[in-house]
């Protein structure tokens, strides 16, 4: 027989408790479904009203006290669904570098940990579907990386279009020379060499 799915347990306890516990119940559902979306089997009574807490979720003992059994039963419908065949992946995926997670004795940091961890994923994934497959994705961290020579920075981007902007000709007292160069208004004198002009705009234009 199929497992109920969380949405069908949350309808069904809906009907069955008052406005109040119907608020608790949607605020308990949110987080829960934001805890699955992460990719994490934590659905501990007391992470669901620390995550929920401000936003309309009882506190842990609320969910453990007798008249909590329908807050139970909706964080077990999630946890049933997310448990075992998810966990077991979670760890597999983790690899080496990543296996110290598991091993935090602090469920809170323990819990930050693993959000961390899978926004790193999604991350890569979201990387992955919008790069074309014979792309490569340079990320510069201004320190250890070197910059690469077919595409401009932005810094250099704005610097070159500076050079030929009127406001900087203006400032320096420039003009447009013949084939390409920038000339000195009062001296006539070169100021940037022939070809300079074209230069720099097939520079912004190509790279």
């Amino acid at each position: 027989m199929a497992d109920i799915s969380s949405n069908t347990v949350l309808e069904q306890l809906k009907t069955q408790t008052s406005s109040r516990v119907q608020d608790s119940l949607d605020a308990i559902f949110k987080i829960c479904e934001e805890q699955q979306e992460r990719g994490l089997n934590e659905f501990s009574y007391s992470t669901i009203a620390r995550l929920g807490k401000g936003h309309g979720v009882p506190a842990a003992q609320s969910i453990r006290n007798k008249t909590g059994e329908p807050y139970r039963t909706l964080i077990a419908s999630f946890a049933k669904a997310t448990s075992k065949p998810e966990k077991a992946n979670t760890h597999a995926n983790k690899g080496k570098s990543y296996t110290w997670i598991e091993e935090l004795k602090d469920p809170v940091v323990k819990l930050q940990a693993n959000i961390l961890y899978s926004q790193k994923l999604a991350a890569e994934r979201l990387v992955k579907e919008i790069a074309p497959i014979d792309q490569v994705i340079e990320i510069f961290d201004g320190a250890s990386s070197t910059p690469s020579l077919s595409k401009l920075t932005n810094l250099e981007r704005e610097a070159l279009e500076h050079l030929i902007s009127t406001e900087f000709m203006r400032q320096q007292r420039l003009e447009l020379g013949p084939n390409g160069s920038i000339l000195t208004t009062d001296e006539k004198e070169t100021f940037f060499p022939v070809a300079t002009l074209d230069a720099i705009k097939k520079a912004l234009q190509y790279l």
